[in-house]
């Protein structure tokens, strides 16, 4: 508690006083309240040590972010908070070790999962230290969690002509050919109009995370698709795919996985799902020399660290390179 007390000090103090007068502020206080106990009283907190999470939320929309993406910073924050019992800035570096070390141990969560609220804690204590709540980030000390290099699967070019051939509908058909042409994500596809497609040039603008609008692009085999079942429909839908059934909503990301899956089981392919069309595409992009920045462009990321998460280099291309350039 005397350091939640030094702490709470130097905060308030932040506007007033540079790095140095605030180190021998806290060397002061800690020689005055040697030997000294001090025990927290029932008093109600500030209200804005209460609000500290919910401002950070709103700062976090300002700036772009999904609602969905919100929800799981609330909900990962508050866990956090309610599982250790503390407001955030009472909260400390070995509070935090040991709340990730129980979550990992009651719950066996992976490395990526640790490391994925580890890096959301991060992003929320910077943004409380950049806006005078806190003095210093207790997740500073807290590093990246080593995780493991895992090769992702991606569909081979069977695979992708067995999808194909045994699709009962023209509408899934050309889910197919969209998702494996075009690399978009699934919820952006979902979220398509008839009208947002421009036949003539084979591309659609799609609008991503953070509501980001990019330009896609599909090939000449989706477009003969994406024809195909938009004259075979009947309905007045705007929406580019629809439910096979009246009333014929817009089709959901749901939907669209449960159709994959299915298809998946009825072929004895492993893992199908619709983000596999996305890696699959990004692979083989880089594979045929496709340079990354055009890729990261294509997939929409901000980060092209995050386009090499997806595209991961078939070895064998590793071979044959060697062979050509070294061997």
């Amino acid at each position: 508690m005397k350091e939640q007390l030094i702490a709470e000090v130097q905060r308030q103090m932040l506007p007033y006083l540079n790095n140095e007068q605030l180190r021998k502020l806290r060397a002061a206080m800690e020689y005055a309240l040697r030997g000294m106990e001090v025990i927290a009283t029932d008093q109600p907190l500030e209200q804005e040590h209460t609000d500290a999470v919910a401002a950070f939320i709103a700062a976090k929309r300002i700036e772009g972010c999904s609602e969905k993406t919100l929800t799981y910073y609330r909900k990962t924050i508050e866990a956090m908070m309610a599982a250790i019992g503390k407001q955030p800035q009472q909260i400390t570096t070995d509070d935090i070790r040991q709340y990730l070390t129980a979550y990992q141990v009651q719950r066996k969560s992976s490395k990526v999962t640790i490391d994925n609220i580890r890096r959301i804690l991060a992003t929320f204590y910077s943004w409380l230290e950049d806006e005078d709540y806190i003095v210093k980030s207790p997740v500073r000390r807290i590093h990246k969690v080593k995780t493991a290099k895992i090769i992702k699967d991606t569909y081979t070019d069977e695979a992708l002509e067995l999808m194909r051939d045994n699709c009962d509908s023209l509408r899934d058909l050309a889910i197919i050919d969209l998702l494996a042409s075009s690399g978009m994500r699934v919820g952006e596809m979902v979220a398509l109009n008839r009208d947002d497609l421009n036949f003539n040039e084979r591309e659609c603008v799609v609008f991503g995370k953070g509501s980001k609008q990019r330009l896609v692009y599909f090939d000449a085999r989706t477009k003969i698709h994406l024809q195909n079942y938009l004259d075979s429909r009947t309905d007045n839908n705007p929406a580019l795919f629809v439910t096979l059934r009246a009333p014929y909503d817009r089709l959901q990301i749901g939907g669209v996985e449960l159709r994959l899956r299915q298809l998946g089981r009825r072929l004895s392919l492993p893992k199908v799902h619709p983000h596999k069309f996305r890696r699959t595409l990004a692979t083989s992009a880089i594979d045929k020399g496709m340079p990354i920045e055009q890729v990261q462009q294509l997939l929409g990321h901000q980060k092209i660290d995050t386009t090499m998460h997806y595209a991961m280099v078939k070895q064998q291309n590793v071979k044959l390179a060697h062979r050509k350039y070294i061997g």
